[in-house]
């Protein structure tokens, strides 16, 4: 006979592998379901034989060099500037509260979905944007906006600003995170304090003492923005240029084309794109290894200073200028959503109206619904398989191997647009044509691993004495599990929660290739809207992709602490009178 308390055990033991299935055989079987259309094998279309027709094809598309060129140099760029000012940024307030104030301000920008951060930035720069009319009062010939290309420059620069802005914060609170973690925080601030006493400038002492044993810990998250940034589509979509464009984003209108023969191209392109991510993913890493040959030297040389007042005082410069550039487009968004008429070189509307508003809010009924149903199913299953995962690992005294959180993460380090395509053909061959559950099944895929990220560092830091005792007293693991580690586990639950949330309500291309375009969400009107719409009701989605993210966090700081001041006045309220008697005496 089996035992309520044996079959907890051996279902949660068993999560694991169900968690790295679930992810590991869509993304190997996406890939299977690109590579064999990119070598011609598409039985729908009658073509069972293999060839290199469709890579022809792609190394004879007008401007292919340039769409690949341009995903590299974009992509590579863009993390490496968002590296840089992160590095500049922790150096330059190590020691200072300033560091948490821009974390506070920075924060709510990584919950931005791209879509809604590449509209604001574009309604920054455009010719007729929020720069040009603040300097218009200054300048007398900008009677007229000026012309220039930004956005959708030829060079990228646009794109690469926007994929640096929204990339940035996130590698600046991976890096406040891993310092948050007691016992590193502490050697690294005690380390960099000897430093200090050695007579070194705090930001070489940062460069020498703190960065080398900090890196290793923003290694994955920088190889993920590397990966996301080449194969990135709403941004480019918003930002960048259009002949040609990016390569991801070519892909994605060949996919798309009435002409089926097109999927072999867009198949190759796939792999194209997969072995370009590989290929920066490699270049990054010689890049280490060359930066870390050539900067032993100047580790240990003894040197106390590099310049280390003007680069302090350049970082400043540079934090000042990110964070106007980041509330000007914020501005630029919540003034063009209730501008009435305006014109040209007047920094403000002449009037406000409520019109954009009412009229999107009428039209945004089902995809708004579509866009908070999906994301919290498939949020809630990413938590609650991450939550029996972590469990599985205590009840096994050990955590997961580095090849399984490497899989974990898998979705994060693949570029999508490699293997979505392939994964649309594998639904089809399995006969899901149920594109609600198609979507979130897709959601779910890139929810998990941020989920995940969230929370393992929370469970696997729990006082494992709770559990002890509440066993000790007879408590069967899943009363423990449900009564003793869940309630401690209430904020982080809920911050995982809203950040799953937040990536859900971000994700374009599972929602439009899923979906087979039949799934509206508030992403992928965003995105259609900004082609060319009115400037005004764009700026409505974009707020509205902002604000639901928002709500969730809010809602994950709230709850908790309803939560715990009940629990806090709950005592008072049971206290028998004797017993408040006593206590008042």
């Amino acid at each position: 006979m089996i035992h309520a308390r044996d079959i907890f055990t051996r279902s949660i033991k068993l999560t694991p592998t169900l968690l790295m299935a679930l992810l590991v055989i869509p993304v190997v079987g996406g890939l299977i379901g690109v590579l064999l259309p990119a070598f011609g094998y598409i039985p729908a279309l009658d073509k069972t034989t293999f060839t290199l027709r469709g890579f022809y094809s792609l190394f004879n598309t007008a401007g292919f060099a340039n769409m690949l060129l341009l995903s590299a140099i974009s992509s590579l760029v863009s993390t490496l500037l968002a590296f840089i000012i992160t590095v500049l940024i922790l150096a330059c307030y190590f020691n200072s509260p300033w560091l948490y104030r821009i974390q506070r301000l920075l924060g709510p920008i990584l919950v931005i979905p791209h879509a809604a951060a590449a509209i604001a930035i574009s309604f920054l720069i455009t010719p007729s944007g929020m720069i040009s009319r603040l300097f218009s009062p200054w300048l007398s010939q900008w009677d007229s906006p000026p012309d220039w290309m930004f956005p959708h420059d030829s060079w990228g620069i646009s794109m690469v600003l926007g994929l640096t802005l929204k990339e940035l914060p996130f590698l600046l609170l991976m890096a406040l995170g891993a310092l948050a973690q007691a016992d590193l925080g502490a050697k690294l601030r005690a380390q960099h304090k000897v430093a200090l006493s050695l007579g070194y400038c705090p930001m070489t002492a940062f460069f020498k003492v703190v960065l080398p044993n900090l890196y290793p810990f923003l290694r994955l998250p920088i190889l993920a923005v590397l990966a996301y940034a080449s194969a990135s589509v709403e941004i480019p979509l918003i930002l960048g240029p259009n002949a040609p464009p990016t390569l991801a984003v070519a892909i994605m209108h060949w996919f798309n084309d009435v002409d089926l023969t097109l999927r072999i191209q867009a198949s190759a392109g796939a792999i194209m794109q997969l072995l370009l991510a590989m290929g920066l993913l490699l270049s990054w890493w010689l890049l280490e290894k060359l930066t870390k040959k050539f900067s032993h030297g100047s580790l240990i040389n003894g040197r106390r200073e590099y310049a280390g007042q003007l680069i302090q005082r350049f970082t400043q410069v540079l934090t000042f200028i990110l964070l106007s550039i980041i509330m000007l487009s914020l501005a630029g968004l919540i003034l063009w959503s209730f501008a009435g008429y305006w014109r040209f070189p007047d920094a403000l509307p002449s009037q406000f109206v409520l019109l954009h508003w009412q009229h999107a809010l009428q039209q945004m009924q089902t995809p708004l619904l579509n866009t908070v149903v999906i994301g919290f199913v498939a949020t809630l299953v990413a938590v609650i398989l991450t939550l029996f995962t972590l469990e599985a690992e205590q009840l096994r005294t050990r955590n997961l191997s580095n090849f399984a959180s490497l899989l974990i993460y898998l979705p994060m380090l693949i570029p999508s647009i490699a293997f979505l395509f392939g994964l649309v053909w594998l639904q089809e061959q399995v006969g899901s044509h149920h594109a609600y559950f198609n979507v979130i099944f897709g959601h779910l895929l890139f929810v998990l691993p941020y989920v995940f990220l969230s929370l393992a560092s929370s469970y696997r830091r729990l006082d494992p004495r709770f559990s002890h005792l509440a066993a000790s007293l007879g408590a069967t693991p899943s009363k423990v599990f449900l009564r003793v580690k869940l309630p401690q586990l209430l904020a982080p639950i809920l911050i995982a929660f809203a950040l799953g949330l937040a990536v859900s309500f971000s994700q374009y291309l599972p929602t439009l290739l899923s979906g087979g375009g039949r799934i509206n969400t508030i992403t992928t009107e965003a995105v259609a809207l900004a082609g060319g719409a009115s400037r005004r009701v764009s700026a409505v989605y974009a707020l509205m992709q902002m604000l639901l993210p928002a709500i969730a966090f809010f809602l994950a700081w709230f709850i908790p602490k309803l939560v715990f001041a009940k629990q806090t006045a709950s005592p008072h309220k049971l206290q028998h009178p004797t017993l408040k008697q006593q206590s008042k005496a």
